[in-house]
């Protein structure tokens, strides 16, 4: 009998870095953000009120705060940038099935400035906001979102659980 996959084993991603000051503030952000869906995608394996989860893709736009901005007004209608877009897959008849085929699940995108200055104020560094946000954001794309607080709740459970097994503190403890 074959043995599933791993999380990681089961996550591909892409990513694009379109900010050079992603690449002078983590020499090479594309492992931490292969941790970070990996992660996501466990916890959401163990989630057993979802389908099952299966083999992921995700493409990442690593960009700066203008081109999020342009995003957020084009997407959200709101002119401002924000730290992370998430755009789900259109699920598509042709999508690819079976165990080797990672089902493409959407797009993330990033903005420098925005998380730069969070971390700052957060008291954190870049990279675990970073590790953050793309787990927020392949949460998103697998179906979680937190418009009500019981969304919230869960969504942040998931976070928080995916975060610890990064070796990550938890980004909602309030500090003092």
């Amino acid at each position: 009998m074959p043995r599933a996959a791993s999380a990681r084993n089961a996550v591909a991603v892409d990513v694009i870095v379109e900010h050079a000051a992603w690449r002078r503030a983590i020499a090479d952000p594309v492992p931490l953000l292969r941790r970070a869906a990996a992660a996501a995608l466990s916890v959401v394996r163990r989630d057993r009120r979802r389908k099952r989860a299966g083999s992921i893709a995700v493409a990442v736009a690593l960009i700066d705060d203008r081109a999020m901005q342009k995003l957020n007004r084009t997407y959200r209608g709101k002119d401002k940038p924000t730290n992370v877009l998430s755009f789900p897959a259109a699920e598509a008849e042709d999508a690819p099935r079976g165990r080797a085929r990672r089902r493409p699940i959407g797009d993330v995108a990033i903005a420098y400035g925005t998380v730069r200055r969070e971390a700052e104020a957060q008291g954190k560094s870049l990279a675990d906001h970073l590790a953050h946000l793309m787990v927020h954001a392949v949460l998103h794309l697998l179906g979680y979102d937190h418009e009500t607080d019981l969304e919230a709740d869960e969504m942040e459970a998931l976070e928080r659980e995916a975060l610890a097994a990064l070796g990550i503190a938890d980004p909602y403890t309030r500090r003092k």
